[in-house]
């Protein structure tokens, strides 16, 4: 395995869902070890039961921190917490300890992230409530993420699938408190950070479609002046300063234009909009990446699956793809840092 890839953390996410499943079928045949150094930050339990439930075995090597991993070693390393045990946890339901321990786990992997031994953190599906009522009281872990990094400037989530990035401008939160997020600034900053981390990814000169609000893009103010006052004068001030911006269009025809190729990314006005439209388009294949912080954060853009948990049959696409995202942002950030 070659030194210069990137390190990741991996984490198997809530083992009450389908993480250590999709964990241990990636790790079991090294189908992505071509693309980074995986270290395993959890409990060994949970692998074990992953492997269990996905029908596969390989040796695990414990280490005390990422920096002692031996990357010539067949084996995968782990640090091994010894923090979850699942055989306490029925699978397919959520359980608020078993949240709290899956906060806790995110929060070692990032302790490694902040120490520089690791480069990026990816991580299978968790469950936001569970999290939540297990005393990480954030509405989501992205937030968590800005929390525990002491980040005070804009981030947001973002999806990614097939080159095609989707953004928003406000995130999760009730529609209702949503429409209220929809401002001027709001807008603006959505746009730079979604150009921002396409050309990160390798993109240049991103082009950008951003969503109207209402439907039909409001008629012309015949329902709705939001297009009008505040997400067209947000555009023209972005394209003004350089962006490849365009918008707003009626969200139920503006991914038809991206996936067709127009843009390279659509920004949307609320969480909805751009979710839909990505699973429909390939839900076993979107990721979503935590824009914005100073680590990469990627996971699969679904659940934790609890319907199929223990079936055999998750599929590991967007865990995979999550994986190789990380490891294309970081190596292409250190390429440029050495260039300069």
């Amino acid at each position: 395995m070659s030194a210069s890839l990137p390190v990741i953390a991996l984490t198997p996410g809530d083992c009450t869902g389908i993480g250590p499943e999709i964990t241990a079928r990636i790790l079991s045949d090294g189908r992505l070890r071509d693309a980074a150094r995986l270290v395993l930050v959890g409990d060994a339990r949970v692998v074990e039961l992953g492997m269990r439930q996905a029908g596969v075995s390989f040796p695990l090597a414990p280490v005390e921190s990422p920096a002692a991993a031996d990357w010539s070693d067949v084996a995968v390393p782990i640090v091994d917490l010894r923090n979850t045990d699942p055989a306490d946890f029925p699978p397919g339901i959520a359980s608020t300890e078993s949240g709290r321990l899956t906060g806790d786990t995110l929060a070692r992997a990032i302790d490694f992230a902040k120490a520089g031994e690791v480069e990026a953190v990816s991580f299978a599906p968790l469950n936001k409530r569970a999290m939540f009522d297990g005393g990480w009281r954030f509405p989501d872990e992205h937030k968590m993420f800005a929390h525990l990094l002491g980040h005070e400037g804009y981030f947001s989530e973002m999806n990614v699938l097939d080159d095609q990035w989707m953004s928003r401008v406000t995130g999760h939160q009730s529609l209702r408190e949503a429409l209220d997020g929809v401002t001027g600034p709001a807008i603006r900053e959505a746009i730079e950070l979604s150009a921002t981390m396409m050309e990160k990814a390798g993109i240049e000169r991103p082009r950008v479609g951003v969503c109207a609000l209402n439907p039909h893009g409001g008629e012309n103010g015949l329902f709705g002046r939001e297009e009008i006052d505040v997400i067209r004068p947000a555009v023209e001030e972005m394209r003004a300063k350089g962006y490849a911006v365009e918008g707003p269009f009626p969200s139920d025809t503006i991914y038809i234009k991206a996936f067709a190729g127009a843009f390279d990314g659509v920004v949307a006005m609320y969480h909805d909009q751009g979710q839909i439209a990505t699973k429909l388009k390939g839900f076993n294949r979107g990721i979503t990446i935590t824009a914005g912080l100073p680590i990469v954060f990627t996971t699969p853009a679904h659940g934790t699956a609890f319907d199929i948990v223990g079936r055999g049959v998750a599929s590991t696409g967007a865990i995979e793809a999550a994986i190789r995202l990380a490891a294309r942002l970081v190596s292409r950030a250190q390429r440029e840092k050495a260039a300069a």
